[in-house]
């Protein structure tokens, strides 16, 4: 999807929205956007493989991978132009213009081909970005008909925050609410769904009593330190 093609509505919101904030960004979601450096670790990228990101906003995640995976090749996609301004200065800064590929465009409907002469990933994550996408479900599927072969999806977000107290789930929602976030409600049964239809394997470890989900849609041979072992087809794993 070309950069004209976007929906101009979501579009202009996530300018205005971090138009200011994506100066602070990343010192203020540090506190709040848990279980992302796990993810990262988790991607366990081949030598030479490809790692798309989904909503890659200020480019933190995306250079953090790069660091540790120096092999490998990444790319970014965001709404954003404002967001995608403060990525390339700070992948600039980092040295790593030269490993990382951003463009612009909807996470729900891309053209990888188009955007970065590439069509398949062998990686590709999304972190705190479904819940903040209009019609997230569509780029839980656009992800994975991007993946390579072999390849795996994985995804960090807010989760039911079912182990917290109830006032803390109100002020967090209430918090998330200013910024257009919305914790999904059926992330995991839409993630579970996907992983089924494409016969793939399926596994979501709850983090931090409940306020975050950490998921895998990845092929029978992913093996992974932090998510266990593998899970049999679309099976969700054991919440801890």
């Amino acid at each position: 999807m070309s950069t004209t093609e976007l929906p101009a509505s979501h579009a202009e919101l996530m300018d205005g929205v971090y138009r200011w904030q994506r100066h602070i960004y990343d010192l203020t979601r540090k506190y709040y956007l848990l279980g992302r450096d796990r993810l990262i670790s988790d991607l366990d990228v081949p030598a030479g493989g490809s790692v798309l990101e989904l909503g890659c906003g200020t480019g933190r995640n995306i250079i953090l991978a790069a660091r540790h995976y120096p092999d490998a090749r990444f790319f970014g996609l965001d709404i954003s132009a404002e967001m995608l301004e403060t990525a390339g200065t700070a992948i600039g800064r980092e040295g790593l213009s030269s490993r990382v590929v951003l463009a612009r465009g909807d996470a729900t409907d891309f053209d990888a081909a188009a955007l970065y002469g590439i069509e398949r990933f062998d990686r590709i994550f999304v972190s705190y970005s479904l819940s903040m996408i209009p019609g997230w479900e569509k780029t839980v599927s656009a992800a994975l008909a991007a993946l390579a072969p072999g390849g795996s999806l994985h995804v960090v977000d807010f989760g039911q925050q079912e182990g917290l107290p109830g006032w803390f789930r109100t002020l967090l929602r209430g918090w998330l609410r200013k910024f257009h976030v919305a914790p999904r409600e059926t992330l995991r049964e839409v993630l579970e769904s996907e992983s089924r239809r494409t016969g793939a394997t399926f596994r979501c470890r709850t983090l931090y009593r409940g306020y975050a989900w950490l998921a895998v849609i990845g092929p029978l041979n992913l093996t992974s330190p932090l998510m266990g072992e593998v899970a049999p087809k679309a099976r969700v794993g054991v919440k801890r």
